[in-house]
C-alpha cells in the first residue's frame, strides 16, 4: 500500500496592489486577431476585489479570490475561463509545429500500453490500450495460454472518451469483479460490479468512494471499499474531504444497506483504507492523517463471530505497508528504525506484555503494562530504498530503488538472501505481484526509452517476458544517462539526460527539465510519448531526483518539505545551471515542466531565478500557499507543506508561495499555466489566480497564459486524444521559447 515563501513580501499597503488596473489599459483583441511576440500580448481585463487578511501581524491582498469560486457554477468566473483560452487558443495559432508535435504524439501513442496481470481463480485480468483508444480496456484470459476477451470498455461511457476505469479488483476465485468508473478525470468514483463469466454489469451501485481500495470478502459476500459523506449542493469539486469512512458492500445489495465496518467520528480528518490478505484471514485498516507515510494499523479476524477489532500499530510515527499474510504470520515494510525502509513479520496469534507510556491519575504520565503486537526483522535496511515487496510461492520479492533506479532482490521468507531478478537494464519496476498461494509473479518494466513490457518471475534469477508491446519507435537510437550535480549546499542529486544518440550538443540543444520533489513520492524512469517527441524533435529531456522525493528514503523526503523546502527549489535551480554550464543545453534554450507539486516548483523557481529559465509549463499546481487547504484534498499536504494558520509555517510558505512572489519590473520567461474545469485535486482556482497577478503585474512582454481543459481532471483518465492536443500545444509553445526547430 504505496501511493498525494520567497522573498518576504509584504502586499500592504493595499493601495500598492489592488490599485493595479488589471491591465485594463489593453484593450481585448478582436476577435480573428492574431497576438504575435511583436506585439504587447492584450490578455483579458481581469477585475480585483478588496480582499485583505491580517495573517500574524502582516497584512496580505488578495485580489484575485473571486476566482477561487467554482467554474461550474459560477458565470464571471465561467466568463474569465473563456475568455483567457481565446487569448491563448489565438497565440497558439500563431505558431508553428503543432501540428507536427501532434502527429509525432500520435505515432509515440501508437503501442499497446499494458498493465501487468493479477491472477484469481486461474483468470488473469489486465488491462491494456492500444494506439487510438481514449482509455485502457480490461481483458481477461482463462489460464497462462488461454484466449483473451474483452471483459470492460470504456469506450462507450460517454461521447467524449473523458469517463474512465479507474481502480479494479477480482474476486478471489475470479468469478466477480468491482471496478470504479472515474468521470471527467474528477477523483470521486462510483463503483460496479461485473459477471466475469457472463460479462453482465450487475445492478450493484456504489457513490462516493474516493481514495479507495477495493478488498473482496471470502466466498463473495460482497466487498470493503472506503467512501465520504455525500457533498453538500455546491460542494461536489471543492468542499473539504472529511469523516471517510469503510464499509463493507454486501452483493446483490443496494448502498444503503452497506455496513459500516471502520470510521473514526472523532477524528473526521482521517483517512481510512481496508484490504485483505490474499489466504482471506485477516483485514488490515491503515488510517492516515494526510499525505506523509505515517500510519495506524488495525486489525480484524475474518472469521471471527463478530467484528472485534485490534490495534496492530498505534501511533502516527511510521510507515507501514502491509505485504501479505500467511495464516497468523503478516509481512510488512516499514521506515521504522529504517530511513530506507526495511520488512518485518509479526504472529497475531501472539501478544507479549510491554511496559508503555499511558496516562496515570491527574493527568500524570506514568508507566503501566500493554499487551502488544511484536514484530521481528526480516530483511534488514539496505543502502538502497524499498519501493514494493510482494510474496510469492514460498519467496520474498523486494523492489528497492538504488540511486533512482530498480533492483529486484530475492529472499526467503526468514529473510536469507537468494539472488537477484535480471532486469533488462537501466529502468524501473512497477506492479509487482504474486501472491503465497501462485508459484509466478509478475512486474511491469519501462525506461525513458522504453514502453512498459510485462514480465514474469518464479524464482532468483529468472525472469521472462509475458507480454511486450511492438515500440513504435527504435530504443536503441535513444541514449539514457544518469549523471549527478551538486545543489546549493553541497548535496549531490542525480539526473537523468536523454536524447537521441545521433544529437550534436557541441553548441547544446533546447532542453526540457522535469521536476517534482516532494511527497516522499520518486520519479523513476518511465515512458511518456509526449516526452519522446520533444526527443525526436531534436530536443534533450532531463529529469532531475529532487529533495522530499523517495528515492533516498525518509532523509531525502525531509530534507525537501515543511522548512525545508527551499532545498527543493535549490536543487531544480542548480539542474538548469548544470545544464548549461555542462553545454548541454545554451543560455537561453532551457524551458521547465512539472505538474501539481511540480507546477508548484515551477511558478517558485520562476520568482526566484526568472534569469535562468526560456520558458516554463506550470500544470495544475499548488499557487497560493495560504491557502491550500481550505478545498477538497488541500488539507492533506500540510504534512509536506506546514500549516497556513501556525506562524512559523506561515512565514516560510509565504517566502516562496508563486502566487504571492511575482515580481513585478522583472522580466519573466514564456509561461504557460495549465489546468483543468473538474480538477478537484488542486482545484483550478490556484492556477486562475496566479495567472491573473502574473498577467497584471509587468512581468515583461512574453507570452504568460493560461489553457483550460474541460471536462478534465488533475490528470488521470484524460482520454488519448486530449493529452495529443494539450501537450502538442505545450511543447509547440516551450519550443517556440527555446529555439527548438520541429518543423525541419
Amino acid at each position: 500500500m504505496r501511493k498525494s515563501i520567497f522573498h518576504l513580501l509584504i502586499l500592504a499597503p493595499l493601495s500598492g496592489l489592488l490599485a493595479v488596473p488589471a491591465l485594463a489599459q489593453i484593450e481585448t483583441p478582436a476577435p480573428g486577431n492574431l497576438v504575435t511576440e511583436e506585439t504587447i500580448l492584450a490578455y483579458p481585463e481581469t477585475k480585483t476585489v478588496d480582499v485583505v487578511d491580517e495573517l500574524f501581524g502582516e497584512y496580505i491582498s488578495d485580489p484575485y479570490r473571486w476566482l477561487e469560486n467554482d467554474v461550474r457554477e459560477n458565470e464571471d468566473v465561467a466568463a474569465w475561463v473563456k475568455a483567457q483560452n481565446a487569448v491563448t487558443n489565438s497565440y497558439l495559432e500563431t505558431i508553428e509545429g503543432r501540428e507536427v508535435l501532434a502527429a509525432s504524439m500520435t505515432k509515440l501513442f501508437d503501442y499497446d500500453a499494458l498493465s501487468a496481470p493479477t491472477e484469481a481463480g486461474g483468470k488473469f485480468f489486465y488491462e491494456r490500450k492500444s494506439g487510438g483508444q481514449n482509455q485502457a480496456v480490461l481483458y481477461v484470459r482463462e489460464g497462462k495460454d488461454g484466449k483473451e476477451r474483452v471483459l470492460i470498455d470504456p469506450a462507450s461511457w460517454s461521447a467524449d472518451g473523458a469517463t474512465a476505469l479507474a481502480e479494479w479488483k477480482p474476486s478471489g476465485d475470479g468469478k466477480f469483479l468491482v471496478y470504479a468508473i472515474q468521470d471527467g478525470g474528477s477523483d470521486w468514483r462510483t463503483l460496479k460490479v461485473i459477471d466475469v463469466e457472463k460479462g453482465e454489469v450487475l445492478t450493484d451501485t456504489v457513490e462516493w468512494a474516493k481514495f479507495t481500495n477495493l478488498a473482496w470478502m471470502p466466498k463473495n459476500t460482497g466487498f470493503l471499499y472506503s467512501r465520504f459523506p455525500k457533498p453538500k449542493e455546491g460542494g461536489t469539486f471543492q468542499s473539504l474531504n472529511k469523516n471517510q469512512a469503510i464499509y463493507l458492500h454486501p452483493l446483490g445489495a443496494d448502498q444503503s444497506k452497506d455496513y459500516k465496518v471502520y470510521d473514526t467520528p472523532d477524528r473526521p480528518e482521517l483517512n481510512h483504507s481496508a484490504e485483505l490478505t490474499s489466504d482471506k484471514e485477516w483485514i488490515i485498516i491503515t488510517s492516515s492523517s494526510g499525505t506523509d507515510d505515517r500510519y495506524e494499523m488495525t486489525l480484524i479476524k475474518v472469521d471471527a463471530p463478530e467484528i472485534k477489532r485490534q490495534t496492530l500499530v498505534e501511533g502516527f510515527d511510521y510507515s507501514w505497508s502491509l505485504i501479505d499474510g500467511i495464516g497468523d504470520t503478516l509481512y510488512f515494510t516499514t521506515n521504522k528504525d529504517a530511513s530506507r525502509l526495511r520488512v518485518v513479520k509479526t504472529d497475531v496469534s501472539k501478544l507479549e506484555s510491554r511496559d508503555v507510556m499511558c496516562d496515570g491519575p491527574d493527568a500524570e504520565t506514568t508507566i503501566c503494562g500493554k499487551d502488544v503486537f511484536v514484530f521481528s526483522e526480516v530483511v534488514p535496511e539496505h543502502s538502497a530504498t524499498i519501493d514494493s515487496a510482494a510474496i510469492v510461492g514460498d519467496k520474498l520479492y523486494v523492489d528497492f530503488i538504488d540511486d533512482a533506479k530498480s533492483r529486484v532482490e530475492v529472499f526467503a521468507l526468514d529473510g536469507t538472501p537468494v539472488g537477484l531478478i535480471d532486469l533488462p537494464g537501466l529502468g524501473t519496476v512497477s506492479e509487482l505481484n504474486g501472491s503465497a498461494k501462485t508459484a509466478t509473479g509478475y512486474f511491469a518494466f519501462g525506461s525513458f526509452n522504453r514502453p512498459t513490457t510485462i514480465y514474469s518471475f518464479s524464482d532468483a534469477g529468472k525472469s521472462a517476458i509475458w507480454a511486450k508491446p511492438d515500440f513504435p519507435f527504435d530504443p536503441d537510437t535513444i541514449e539514457v544517462k544518469q549523471q549527478f550535480y551538486q545543489s546549493k549546499d553541497g548535496t549531490k542529486i542525480p539526473m537523468f539526460v536523454v536524447h537521441k544518440k545521433d544529437l550534436d550538443l557541441s553548441e547544446g540543444a533546447p532542453t526540457l527539465l522535469y521536476g517534482y520533489g516532494g511527497f516522499n513520492i520518486s520519479v523513476l524512469p518511465q515512458y511518456k510519448p509526449a516526452w519522446m517527441a520533444w526527443i525526436e524533435a531534436g530536443g534533450v529531456f532531463a529529469s532531475a531526483n529532487l529533495r522530499g522525493g523517495g528515492e533516498y528514503g525518509k532523509a531525502w523526503h525531509d530534507g525537501g518539505r515543511l522548512q525545508n523546502k527551499q532545498n527543493v527549489f535549490d536543487d531544480f535551480i542548480a539542474a538548469g545551471e548544470y545544464l548549461i554550464a555542462e553545454g548541454v543545453t545554451p543560455e537561453n534554450g532551457l524551458a521547465i515542466e512539472g505538474r501539481s507539486n511540480g507546477g508548484l516548483l515551477v511558478g517558485a523557481v520562476m520568482n526566484q531565478r526568472p534569469d535562468l529559465f526560456a520558458a516554463g509549463h506550470a500544470a495544475v499546481g499548488v499557487m497560493d500557499m495560504l491557502r491550500f487547504d481550505r478545498f477538497t484534498a488541500g488539507r492533506y499536504w500540510v504534512d509536506d507543506y506546514g500549516y497556513p494558520d501556525k506562524e512559523q509555517d506561515f512565514k516560510t510558505l509565504l517566502s516562496y508561495s508563486p502566487y504571492h512572489n511575482i515580481k513585478s519590473g522583472t522580466e519573466y520567461p514564456a509561461l504557460m499555466v495549465t489546468t483543468a474545469d473538474t480538477d478537484d485535486r488542486v482545484v483550478p482556482g490556484h492556477s486562475f489566480k496566479y495567472t491573473a497577478r502574473l498577467q497584471a503585474l509587468d512581468t515583461g512582454d512574453k507570452p504568460h497564459l493560461i489553457r483550460i481543459e474541460t471536462r478534465a481532471g488533475h490528470g488521470s483518465g484524460k482520454p488519448t486524444d486530449k493529452l495529443i492536443e494539450e501537450y502538442a500545444d505545450i511543447y509547440a509553445f516551450l519550443a517556440k521559447a527555446t529555439g527548438l526547430d520541429v518543423v525541419k
